[in-house]
């Protein structure tokens, strides 16, 4: 199975992206959604958070209080590892599952956090949407309606530009047009495509 790895810092249109993918036809996995799925309400990891943590992160009608989990964590290192070995298996497990399930050429799996987490271990290959910062805290702060000041912060808290850069196969300089974009996608596609069929 060809499986690309798509991530990028925030604002730098991984969404685009990935939707453009799918207009193409090919199927594609969003680990944000797996791990949404490995704290949903009732399943195991929720039960042994709220173990953990207390009621307190837990919402009235079940659900887990990610703003507050975010908040008890945010500069306790001992905690955020401990959350970490509990989820990342079972995100692990979800998108195995899902890239199992999937009957494209070739399958995507984006994740802002493909590298630090060790999930680009389940792809073939991995492409950065590389955006100059100045790009990123525009969008980001456009589109979440926070100040730059915020998104400079997510920004400087993540693997470092450069250090993605280092580590993908395939960048796409996502400075330019939708248009621009969307052409350097549909070349890439193809490649994968003619990889894949090989594979």
């Amino acid at each position: 199975m060809f499986v690309l790895g798509i991530t990028g810092g925030i604002g730098s249109g991984k969404t685009v992206v990935t939707d453009i993918f799918s207009e193409l036809n090919i199927d594609v996995i969003d680990a944000d959604i797996a791990s949404r799925k490995a704290v949903e309400k009732g399943s195991a990891c929720l039960k042994e958070i709220e173990n953990y943590f207390g009621s307190e992160v837990i919402l009235n009608d079940g659900n887990l209080n990610r703003q507050k989990l975010r908040e008890i964590i945010f500069d306790k290192e001992d905690k955020k590892e401990w959350l970490e070995k509990l989820l990342h298996p079972r995100i692990f497990e979800i998108i195995n599952n899902e890239l199992a399930e999937s009957k494209t050429l070739y399958t995507i799996l984006v994740s802002p956090l493909l590298f630090e987490t060790g999930q680009n271990k389940l792809c073939t290959r991995t492409l950065l949407i590389d955006a100059d910062e100045k790009f990123q805290i525009e969008r980001a702060s456009i589109r979440d309606s926070v100040p730059e000041d915020q998104i400079k912060n997510i920004i400087e808290a993540q693997m470092p530009r450069s250090e993605k850069i280092r580590l993908a196969n395939d960048i796409v300089s996502n400075d330019s047009t939708l248009e621009s974009l969307r052409e350097k996608i549909i070349s890439l596609h193809n490649t994968y495509i003619e990889l894949s069929r090989k594979k």
